[in-house]
């Protein structure tokens, strides 16, 4: 089914290989994710998750065949969302969390695509959403999580800046606030003063907003420990290159403390 571009929401088409089955559902973007998208999916697959939520891809418009039907279907997606617009990152979540918020999901789970989180934990995040919290963030930087072969310049600038400046926007202590690894309650989003369905969103606004407006509007927010492991050796799986991305991250980290974000 195709789903017309509209305020806020890109063009994108969705393949529902199942019906909703659970009351959550982990939202996953992507693009040319190649072999890992498929080891997380395997990892997911023995884990059992889709016991405990519908797997939902969303595609950015990938061309290297990760997103091959059968596959997909075999590992336990219930759905497939391809985009057929501009935007990153964001125009992901946001394609994502519209067609999630009309199937009528309880909560949204979201996870990078690229095999460097503990997708096994996702019962921890449902069972925090079932214990009526509105944001949970994951974090290795917290006791029983990990942090493997981080990168210094990464933890240096998680640690050092993005971090403290997310917790001061945010009114309460975050750890790990560049990790996608992250719960959202559907009350939440839906709540008139957040609408995450805007086209400011674009790359990574996103993440950084709805990171500090639930505390800014008394929600309950936590951290639980995950894992996230960079590999040993080769290029490190990331989307944000070092001096653009991260200067973009920064201008976004600063835009956020002021408020640029919330809706007029």
């Amino acid at each position: 089914m195709i789903y017309e571009r509209q305020t806020g929401v890109p063009k994108f088409e969705a393949h529902e290989y199942s019906e909703k089955s659970k009351n959550y559902v982990v939202l996953i973007p992507i693009i040319n994710e190649g072999d890992r998208i498929i080891r997380e999916l395997k990892r997911a697959h023995r884990a059992h998750i889709a016991d405990h939520a519908d797997l939902v891809i969303c595609d950015g418009g990938s061309t290297d065949g990760c997103t091959e039907e059968a596959r997909l279907r075999k590992l336990g997606v219930n759905t497939l969302l391809v985009k057929q617009d501009v935007g990153r990152q964001g125009a992901q979540l946001r394609m994502g969390i519209f067609w999630a918020l009309r199937r009528g999901y309880e909560g949204i789970i979201t996870i990078d695509g690229n095999n460097k989180d503990s997708i096994e934990d996702v019962p921890s995040f449902i069972k925090k959403l079932n214990d009526g919290y509105d944001l949970i963030q994951g974090s290795r930087f917290i006791k029983g999580g990990r942090a493997v072969n981080t990168p210094l310049i990464r933890l240096l600038s998680v640690k050092l800046i993005h971090a403290p400046v997310i917790s001061l926007t945010a009114h309460q202590r975050f750890t790990d606030t560049t990790n996608a690894y992250r719960a959202y309650s559907t009350r939440y989003l839906r709540d008139e003063r957040v609408q995450p369905l805007r086209d400011v969103f674009v790359t990574y606004e996103l993440l950084a907003y709805l990171s500090v407006r639930a505390t800014q509007l008394g929600y309950k927010a936590c951290e639980i420990p995950v894992t996230r492991a960079y590999p040993k050796t080769g290029k490190t799986p990331t989307k944000i290159s070092f001096f653009k991305g991260n200067s973009d991250l920064m201008k976004i980290l600063f835009k956020n403390l002021f408020g640029a974000y919330r809706p007029k």
